[in-house]
């Protein structure tokens, strides 16, 4: 071991006790998560509205381009995997392609089988960021991401024990500042409501000692 190593070792939040996660946990952690990231993107689309993290970059390119937000979600992700299993390791990256996958088949069931009409942006905001704050968690809680910025958060909290919740408000103040010739300012307003919201869940519940899991 490297003295930058050691370290680095030296900065990690104490390891959490308890058994480790089944395969059959993971994968319902990962259903769930997926089921609340495509609810929470569908409220927010129906809106207007754009988020921070890799799900507002992908609402606010589907503005743009003529092409499915879970399907710019996945293609936006590609770098991502690639930096997920060099620093992440093979199981996160398998991990987060699967989820990636999922969110494109849920998105695509979704777009036949789901209709939302119009949604308030209040409700967009607040219903939509949280339950996409509570996906990421679970899937958080589980060894997988959704790639994009929440691979950086989830290694960075891994690495240096940085607060998941706090370094994705950083991104995702930089992620809004490019939305802001795309949308209105009320919606770029509810827009920044509902990445505080993400991160809001991710600030609360994603804290060394608040998990016995693993």
């Amino acid at each position: 071991m490297t003295a930058a190593t050691a370290s680095s070792a030296e900065t990690l939040p104490p390891s959490p006790i308890g058994r480790p996660h089944s395969l059959l946990e993971d994968a319902y952690a990962i259903f769930i998560g997926v089921t609340l990231l495509v609810v929470g993107l569908m409220f927010l689309k129906a809106a207007g509205l754009v988020t921070g993290g890799i799900a507002g970059v992908a609402l606010l390119l589907s503005y743009l381009l003529p092409l499915p937000a879970g399907v710019l979600f996945t293609l936006v992700n590609i770098p991502f995997f690639l930096f997920a299993h060099k620093v992440m390791g093979a199981r996160f990256a398998v991990k987060t392609v699967l989820v990636n996958l999922g969110i494109g088949v849920a998105s695509a069931i979704t777009r036949v089988s789901v209709h939302v009409d119009g949604v308030h942006p209040a409700f967009a905001a607040l219903v939509g960021g949280t339950v996409i704050g509570m996906g990421i968690l679970s899937l958080a809680r589980h060894q997988a991401g959704v790639g994009g910025t929440g691979v950086i958060t989830i290694w960075l909290y891994r690495k240096r024990g940085w607060n998941m919740g706090l370094t994705q408000v950083a991104l995702d103040i930089f992620i809004l500042a490019m939305a802001i010739p795309v949308v209105s300012g009320v919606q770029m307003i509810w827009s920044a409501i509902s990445a505080a919201a993400i991160s809001l869940i991710l600030f609360a519940w994603h804290r060394p000692g608040l998990y016995m899991g693993r």
